[in-house]
Formats: structure tokens, C-alpha cells, sequence
């Protein structure tokens, strides 16, 4: 699977039903969804757990729904990750999966993947992380993703490490593989 495939795809998107009903306010003419207070597309935020169901060929249904997510965000516009998930995906899928990506094939999936939003924590970011992982009582490294997603002002995190509706510093927690009401 190639993300960069369905990057410039311009036709209109309705909004995924799974985002129906909550505070999501709005779809542009390309079908991005938009914050109604500026108009601007809605920043999504996504985990390394994700990128790597995508290209992982034994996460049957967790594939489908991650490919299909990566497709959405491709098409929006609106995808971010930061150093960290580039990272992290990129130990996994060369080594951690049933059937690891060669070394040049993972590269060439960072190239595409290096193309979104990405953030690059500093040290004080390190700080507002180790506060967040003592108060909301989670693993450092999830607290880095949340700390990235704040500071590229992402409303939503796309994780399966964290807790599904959770907000944490603004950032609404989903997990795509949640099942929804």
C-alpha cells in the first residue's frame, strides 16, 4: 500500500459517520471537516500504532481501518504526526511485525509521511510532557504524542493507547478500532 496514492484526490468527502454527532462543527467545499470558528481544516493527529496496522498485511479488519483513516486524512489535508511516530513506525514495521518492511521500503513511506504536519519536540516540550504524564497518570511517550498534537493545535489524537473520548490539553483521544455506537 502507497499513502501518497490518494494524497490529491479532489473530489467531496462527507463527513465518516463515526465523527457524526460530536463537536465537529463543519465540511468545506472539499470536504475537509473545519473548526467554524475560522474556517480552517480541523488538525487530526495521528500514532505511530496506527501507520502501523496500515502496512502491517496480518492486521486483517485493524488494516482495513487504518488504510481507510490514512485515506481521509490524505485526502483533507488535515493529517499531523510528529518525530516520535516517524520513529516509532519505522523500528516497527522494519522489525516489530510479522513480515517487516525492508529498510527502503519503510524510508520511502517516511518520505510520503514527512509531507504532513510534522512536529519536532524541544526541551521544554519534554517538560510539558513529563507534567502531563504525572497529572493524567499515563506513559511518557503517549504524553509526548499528546503534548506534539497540542502544539500543531490538533483537536483530535488517533491512538489505541489512550482512552477513547478522552480529552487530555484540548485533544479529543479516538481510537479508530473502537467499536461506535
Amino acid at each position: 500500500m502507497k499513502i501518497a496514492a490518494t494524497q490529491h484526490r479532489e473530489n467531496a468527502r462527507s463527513l465518516p459517520s463515526d465523527l457524526q454527532g460530536h463537536s465537529v462543527p463543519a465540511v468545506d467545499a472539499r470536504g475537509r471537516v473545519t473548526n467554524f470558528m475560522t474556517a480552517e481544516p480541523t488538525r487530526e493527529f495521528v500514532d505511530a500504532n496506527v501507520f502501523v496496522y496500515a502496512f502491517d498485511e496480518s492486521a486483517g479488519a485493524k488494516r482495513a481501518t487504518a488504510a481507510r483513516l490514512l485515506e481521509r486524512l490524505w485526502g483533507a489535508g488535515t493529517g499531523c504526526i510528529s518525530v516520535q511516530v516517524l520513529q516509532e513506525f519505522f523500528v516497527t514495521v522494519t522489525r516489530k511485525v510479522a513480515r517487516p518492511l525492508q529498510i527502503d521500503d519503510a524510508a520511502e513511506r517516511i518520505r510520503e509521511l514527512v509531507t504532513w504536519k510534522v512536529f519536532a519536540p524541544t526541551g521544554d516540550d519534554v517538560l510539558a510532557a513529563s507534567a502531563l504524564q504525572k497529572q493524567a497518570k499515563i506513559d511518557f511517550w503517549d504524553a509526548m504524542v499528546v503534548q506534539a498534537a497540542v502544539e500543531l493545535r490538533c483537536d483530535m489524537l488517533w491512538t489505541e493507547d489512550l482512552n477513547e473520548g478522552q480529552v487530555l490539553r484540548g485533544v479529543r483521544i479516538r481510537n479508530p478500532f473502537a467499536a461506535r455506537d
